[in-house]
């Protein structure tokens, strides 16, 4: 399979073939991107007037508040708060209603807390890493085996590949592509499915004796919410 710097992080997400790729792929952007802010990024004042606007979600202050660099998260915290003083919660008569600063500083709020820095990174990656997947669908036979053999889509990721593939693919290869990725959730679906369900039998009072066999479905309940949230 031919290889450039546009592929090679293409073929690296999906050559494990276990879990969906398309996960694997927002979480390499994920990491890359928290270790970028949390790294020596954090200085860098366009950075810092990006973060400082945009914020971020609670998943991705989790991710950053669990790296060692503490002071980096208090100092984009000082600056961010500083902004929302400024530029949100600035004028004395706030809340009097009668000229509509009431409704405008809502809105003001509402982008805030509707935005975020890392996500934003995330979904600028993922609009160009899937350009060039479909490229490599389209013009690369062995990427296309290699994506049906990949063990599943998640069922978000399966909605998202599916509208952009409409939207973005080249229509000579969109119905193979769509066709693999709809075969790729239905049979994950119907062994998932198999799965949680032997786990609930296995409650049953026949059931629960020492040589019981559980299968493969004792983490059935975590796939199962992976498979339907991407988490």
């Amino acid at each position: 399979m031919h290889e450039s710097l546009l592929t090679i992080p293409i073929n690296e997400v999906f050559e494990p073939k276990c879990g969906c790729p398309i996960c694997r792929m927002r979480d390499t952007l994920e990491q890359h991107s928290v270790e970028y802010i949390m790294g020596a990024a954090m200085m860098e004042p366009d950075v810092r007037i990006e973060t400082n606007k945009a914020g971020f979600c609670k998943e991705h202050f989790e991710q950053m508040r669990n790296c060692k660099n503490r002071l980096s998260l208090a100092l984009m915290l000082q600056s961010h708060l500083q902004e929302l003083q400024k530029n949100v919660f600035d004028d004395k008569k706030l809340f009097e209603t009668t000229d509509g600063k009431n409704r405008r500083t809502t809105e003001k709020v509402s982008k805030v807390t509707n935005d975020c820095f890392v996500c934003n990174k995330i979904e600028w990656g993922m609009t160009r890493l899937l350009d060039n997947l479909f490229d490599l669908y389209k013009n690369e036979r062995e990427f296309r085996e290699l994506f049906e053999q990949q063990e599943l889509i998640c069922l978000p990721h399966y909605k998202m590949l599916m509208k952009k593939s409409e939207a973005d693919m080249d229509k000579s290869c969109r119905h193979g592509f769509q066709s693999d990725c709809t075969e790729l959730v239905k049979k994950y679906l119907d062994e998932l499915e198999k799965d949680v369900s032997h786990y609930c039998k296995m409650y049953d009072y026949r059931n629960t004796g020492k040589d019981a066999d559980w299968g493969n479905s004792k983490d059935s309940i975590e796939r199962a919410i992976k498979f339907l949230t991407t988490r």
